[in-house]
């Protein structure tokens, strides 16, 4: 297969501050790429370098083999882009707003009204289209970013994070709609800090954190990175800090970490570990008062590769 985004050490700084630390990976014509990782990790700054609405500080990248630097112009033209900020406006319908943006992207006439059209019916507004956006939840205002974004019929499309902040309902249209793109051939980029989406998306997954590209595979190869083990979510009567150290020391605990009184644990055997982590909280007198065993997951890969939870 053919590289549809090829990127090599992208670096981006603002003066002291590396925002993207020498990034690199690659997604093949045809599947879907996640960029996953926590806010603040690299992803919206390293996809504004895709697109062109920043400049690299160093390093290099390819969109359909077109250099972002020296042919931005040839780059741009094989790209679809859908920010994470609603780039619409709210006076306008929806069928209006498609216009708009069909016009900016040299479309017209006939042509215009039959991709609009066919834009709606992909994204599930074809009964809205006469409504003002203004007037929209903010899952159907997505949908439309998304339709102006497919507009020019663009080989990848870059989505920064669509789902952020809607409803159950949008969000399952959203990535029904990034799979029945894909299906037809569209090169997808995905980012998003939800382990759930990048697993049922992706062909591959780039974990990314401060930054930095810190693991890249399929949903299984990254899986293989903790092997066999389970992930443990906690909860004590007690604040338990000197527990904590306790439970590290407990044969078959990979990891302990604690975040606003929630512990997780990393435990190579649940039915082994579980009982030895309730005695050891007994003898000091605290009480688990919940507990929630999870399968091997995207979660327990960035707790093993970063010895902290992928979490706001």
């Amino acid at each position: 297969m053919n590289s549809a985004i090829e990127v090599q050490a992208l670096q981006k700084s603002f003066g002291d501050i590396h925002a993207v630390q020498s990034a690199t990976f690659r997604a093949e014509s045809g599947e879907i790429l996640s960029l996953l990782g926590p806010n603040g990790a690299g992803k919206s700054t390293t996809i504004s370098m895709l697109s062109g609405l920043l400049e690299p500080t160093g390093g290099e990248a390819h969109i359909m083999g077109h250099s972002v630097t020296r042919d931005p112009e040839a780059a741009k033209a094989s790209l679809g882009v859908v920010p994470q900020d609603i780039a619409l406006y709210p006076d306008l319908s929806a069928r209006e707003n498609l216009n708009f943006w069909g016009k900016m992207y040299g479309l017209g006439g006939a042509a215009l009204k039959q991709r609009v059209d066919e834009v709606l019916d992909i994204i599930g507004l074809a009964d809205r289209q006469k409504d003002h956006v203004g007037k929209f939840s903010g899952g159907m205002k997505r949908r439309v970013n998304i339709g102006a974004a497919l507009l020019h019929k663009p080989q990848v499309v870059i989505m920064d994070e669509p789902t952020v902040g809607i409803d159950p309902q949008s969000r399952r249209h959203i990535l029904d709609n990034v799979k029945e793109l894909n299906r037809q051939g569209m090169t997808v980029l995905y980012t998003t800090h939800y382990m759930e989406e990048a697993a049922e998306l992706s062909d591959h997954i780039a974990i990314m954190d401060k930054g930095k590209v810190i693991a890249c595979g399929t949903h299984d190869e990254l899986i293989q990175l903790v092997g066999e083990q389970t992930r443990i979510d906690l909860s004590l009567d007690t604040e338990g800090a000197s527990i904590l150290d306790t439970w590290r020391a407990v044969d078959g605990v990979s990891k302990v970490y604690a975040e606003n009184g929630h512990i997780t644990a990393v435990v190579n055997d649940s039915n082994r570990v579980l009982p030895r982590l309730f005695y050891t909280a007994n003898s000091q007198g605290a009480r688990i008062t919940s507990i929630d065993i999870q399968e091997p997951n995207l979660e327990a890969v960035f707790l093993h590769l970063t010895g902290r939870a992928l979490r706001d």
